[in-house]
């Protein structure tokens, strides 16, 4: 029996890059790469693919919150932009 192996695709985009995102629910926005995950080919861009998570109160005397967190993208939803001139 074979052990699957999953490939690996190496991202073109580095840290700090001004990326657009091409497909999805986000299409057309622009942001800067704020992490990459490399065994998963994704990406992290500042401003898209926000979500909102309740965390429920670990203690008595603390509140529950809603945070807004950055979810990361597949690499293939995004290229590279270039401001035009």
């Amino acid at each position: 029996m074979k052990k699957k192996m999953k490939l690996q695709i190496k991202v073109n985009i580095k840290l700090g890059e001004k990326v657009k995102i091409i497909s999805g629910r986000e299409k057309g926005k622009v942001g800067l790469v704020k992490e990459i995950i490399k065994k998963k080919n994704k990406l992290i861009v500042e401003g898209v693919n926000i979500k909102v998570k309740h965390l429920k109160p670990t203690r008595p005397e603390q509140n529950g919150e809603i945070k807004r967190i950055e979810f990361p993208i597949h690499s293939s939803n995004v290229s590279l932009y270039q401001e035009q001139e």
